[in-house]
């Protein structure tokens, strides 16, 4: 997809506050400090549209991107450690939940791993309400450049075990554009645009 005008949209607390323009919505899901603001990003080619940072926890709202009135990205909160009171991880947990549960256009979901450990247990959980709520998804990898190439198979072999999946995983790097391309791909896939 050629991406002309990506815009951030809203960010909201709660399903009321949802924008419903009628168009597939996919949210990128994944742990704390994973890369998913920084992924979003690089897939609309733009420095900071997405709000990224070496901090955990930079995502605290359900935030949504309009890419050229055809669909929207959906960044949501980290699971898992952050830095933060576990109050507000909670809150964070319930705001995701609301998200997954609630909204009506969720049309694919991209759960992202890192690519240098295997996947935590929280991982393992969305990746079992994913498959329990029968939603398409896309596994990516971040962090490729953290890794040299000839440990991509071994390191994939893992993160599809732990996760018990046999859907793609895509190794990919925000920093070095590693997979972006491919990812697109496997997005048409599943929203031809």
């Amino acid at each position: 997809m050629v991406v002309k005008n990506p815009k951030f949209l809203i960010s909201c607390a709660n399903p009321s506050q949802y924008p419903d323009l009628g168009v597939p919505e996919i949210a990128f899901a994944g742990r704390s400090n994973v890369g998913k603001s920084s992924l979003i990003n690089a897939l609309l080619n733009r420095k900071s549209l997405a709000r990224s940072g070496s901090r955990q926890g930079m995502t605290r709202l359900v935030n949504f991107f309009n890419i050229d009135d055809v669909l929207l990205f959906v960044d949501l909160p980290g699971y898992g450690y952050a830095a933060v009171s576990k109050e507000e991880r909670r809150s964070w947990g319930r705001i995701v939940e609301d998200y997954l549960n609630k909204s009506r256009n969720l049309h694919l979901i991209i759960l992202l791993v890192d690519i240098r450990h295997k996947p935590t247990q929280d991982d393992i959980q969305m990746m079992t309400w994913i498959r329990a709520n029968n939603v398409n998804h896309i596994i990516a990898a971040t962090k490729a450049d953290k890794i040299g190439k000839t440990q991509y198979h071994k390191n994939i072999n893992i993160i599809r075990q732990t996760l018990n999946t046999d859907c793609e995983i895509i190794p990919v790097s925000n920093l070095k554009k590693t997979g972006i391309d491919r990812l697109w791909e496997a997005i048409d896939k599943y929203i031809p645009l």
